[in-house]
């Protein structure tokens, strides 16, 4: 059963979100005030983890906050930019804020797959084989500059990633839980690298893009790390276990109908071939995103309200999420490129364009 609520306004929340909810109707459950104490409780666990991580880092909000996103949703996450801009730093102080397994595996050319999964080994005194796993085996994994393994080693991270398990001889192993991969690659260096297929890269739940920090926040940085004081150390305030109770929340979290149907039509307005889509650019997506992209960005949406303690998923979690779900399922068409389209700005024409609840 479900108890009509009204207008955003009427649910007594100070901060309305950018978009209109004129249409929305939010619904509440009537187990809902139980599943609100647990996103209270729980927000508290992501707060605390972005509060350590802050302790190290200056800025990057947007960054963390996907990196968490991910990681309560156990979606796997790409960022991409320019070296310097503490991608690395990030995640691995993410990692130390929980108290679990993490282990950073550094992509070269000349990697081989055992150099990621692990392989047998032979002993000649005993005649017999056993198994010396790889860094892969790890709660946390930080693929760092993936773009520069060569494809057998691209596959076989992906793979596992996909499967989250690997088979090594003839025995397969599974990898505990929670088991998130968070990989870095540099955009604009081509030497010695091999650019994910997009088939691959499909499988990151998130792709995000780390901007350049403000001039107040450079100069933090500077501050901090040049002014010679001691780099704080990050204390573990999170428990695996905590993690994966925070999923089983987030997956209560409630979507309305018509915000599900807002999720898909957005995903939809990406393939140009479909009869009722409302891309406004037939010629500019040579290829749009799957389903599993809708199935993500729900996920992406519920984690988003969770974060902002909120029980219920209204249209700009979609929409403030959509950009960085489906960047790279997007490819565009030769005339798109010709006349400086990006895919950010497509994705900003379609969001524009598609009618919101």
């Amino acid at each position: 059963m479900f108890r009509v609520l009204g207008n955003h306004a009427a649910l007594g929340i100070n901060r309305a979100p950018p978009i209109a909810l004129s249409t929305l109707v939010v619904f509440e459950r009537m187990n809902a005030p139980q599943l609100d104490e647990q996103i209270a409780k729980y927000s508290q666990i992501c707060s605390r983890l972005t509060d350590e991580v802050g302790r190290l880092l200056v800025g990057q909000e947007k960054m963390v906050s996907r990196l968490l996103i991910g990681l309560i949703t156990g979606g796997h996450v790409l960022l991409e930019g320019v070296p310097g801009l503490a991608k690395t730093l990030t995640v691995s102080s993410l990692a130390k804020a929980i108290r679990t397994d993490f282990s950073r595996i550094q992509f070269t050319p000349d990697m081989l797959p055992a150099d990621v999964i692990g392989t047998e080994i032979f002993n000649p005194k005993e005649a017999t084989y056993s198994v010396k796993q790889g860094p892969i085996f790890s709660n946390l994994v930080l693929a760092d500059e993936i773009n520069r393994a060569p494809a057998k080693v691209q596959a076989a991270l992906l793979e596992a990633m996909q499967e989250k398990q690997v088979t090594i001889g003839t025995e397969t192993f599974r990898f505990d839980e929670p088991f998130l991969v968070m990989a870095t690659q540099n955009p604009i260096e081509q030497e010695g690298t091999y650019p994910l297929p997009e088939a691959q890269v499909d499988r990151f739940m998130l792709k995000a893009t780390v901007e350049y920090p403000s001039r107040d926040d450079e100069r933090k940085i500077v501050d901090r790390i040049a002014g010679g004081k001691p780099i704080p150390e990050i204390t573990p305030v999170a428990s695996p276990q905590e993690i994966m109770e925070i999923r089983a929340v987030v997956e209560k979290v409630w979507c309305d109908e018509k915000v599900r149907d807002y999720a898909v039509d957005v995903v939809r307005a990406t393939r140009s071939s479909d009869a009722d889509s409302t891309n406004p650019l037939e010629n500019m997506i040579e290829m749009g995103a799957s389903p599993r992209a809708s199935i993500f960005l729900l996920k992406a949406g519920k984690a988003h309200a969770f974060l902002d303690g909120r029980s219920y998923v209204t249209p700009h979690d979609i929409k403030s999420l959509a950009p960085d779900v489906l960047r790279h399922r997007l490819v565009l068409t030769y005339e798109a490129e010709a006349e400086g389209k990006t895919i950010d700005g497509v994705l900003r024409d379609i969001l524009d364009n598609v009618p919101v609840p």
